[in-house]
């Protein structure tokens, strides 16, 4: 599997589990049409259309693309750790019965951890 090279705070947070502060990400308040990628390794999570503004400070989707996101429980036995089903890379945390969407799941991301590819017109 090839992986692309992570910058040190890139690391803190997707090898390390760490969090970015919230508000902070470029991707929160982001509204491109598109698809949200894996930073280590490209794998496609989430599409543009299941974004949502939970004003949590990160960006949410109420939905992962089938097969790219694995659930985890926390070490903290309290939440449910999301990562990349392809490389494990950590993304952050699945939120459920919060009642933002029909599909009542908000998949809580750190920016740092995704990359955007645009879908071309």
């Amino acid at each position: 599997m090839n992986l692309n090279q992570l910058t040190p705070e890139e690391q803190r947070v997707i090898i390390h589990k760490g969090t970015e502060y919230p508000f902070t990400g470029k991707y929160n308040d982001h509204k491109e049409n598109g698809v949200y990628k894996c930073k280590q390794c490209d794998t496609p999570l989430f599409k543009s259309d299941s974004k949502f503004n939970s004003k949590s400070g990160w960006p949410s989707f109420d939905d992962a693309l089938p097969n790219a996101v694995k659930e985890i429980p926390d070490i903290d036995g309290k939440r449910t750790e999301i990562v990349c089903s392809t490389c494990g890379a950590h993304l952050g945390h699945v939120f459920k019965g919060e009642g933002f969407t029909e599909k009542d799941t908000r998949h809580c991301v750190n920016s740092i951890s995704l990359d955007f590819e645009p879908i071309k017109e």
